[in-house]
């Protein structure tokens, strides 16, 4: 079960000095090294670097992260307050199985790596619907290009 205190990273526990130069650091396009104490040295991969430089970058601006694995089990309420949505209507989209989920005892549990799965899938469907009312609206002509806003 995801902890807020064990999966926090908290930019207060650094000095800011420190989280400056490390912003320095990162911010430059060229890779960053990490060398042990017996000057061994090794890079930091492409796709790991982005993700610290992004970690760095927030955290000197004195935001908080927290560190979400895919396979992290979230309670209904706490799914619904990731998508925005009220816990009710989340209950009726997993009685549906418009997401997987699964039951520990009697409560239901739906992994991020889902909850990742039907936003990306949810917003999709409202970019298409959006595009398709748009098109119509064009082929109608009740697009008017030139309006301005004013009266």
């Amino acid at each position: 079960m995801l902890t807020t205190r064990t999966n926090r990273l908290d930019p207060s526990l650094i000095p800011e000095e420190q989280l400056a130069a490390l912003a320095k650091v990162f911010a430059r396009p060229d890779h960053v090294a990490l060398i042990d104490e017996h000057g061994n040295r090794t890079h930091i991969p492409d796709a790991l670097f982005v993700h610290f430089a992004r970690l760095v970058r927030l955290m000197s601006e004195r935001k908080a992260i927290v560190l979400v694995p895919e396979d992290e089990a979230f309670t209904t309420q706490a799914a619904a307050n990731y998508l925005g949505m009220s816990r009710q209507h989340l209950v009726g989209l997993l009685e549906r199985n418009e997401i997987p989920h699964h039951k520990v005892g009697t409560h239901r549990r739906i992994t991020f790596k889902d909850l990742l799965a039907y936003e990306k899938s949810r917003d999709q469907t409202r970019r298409q619907a959006l595009d398709k009312l748009a098109n119509e609206v064009a082929a109608a002509g009740l697009y008017d290009s030139d309006y301005t806003g004013e009266k």
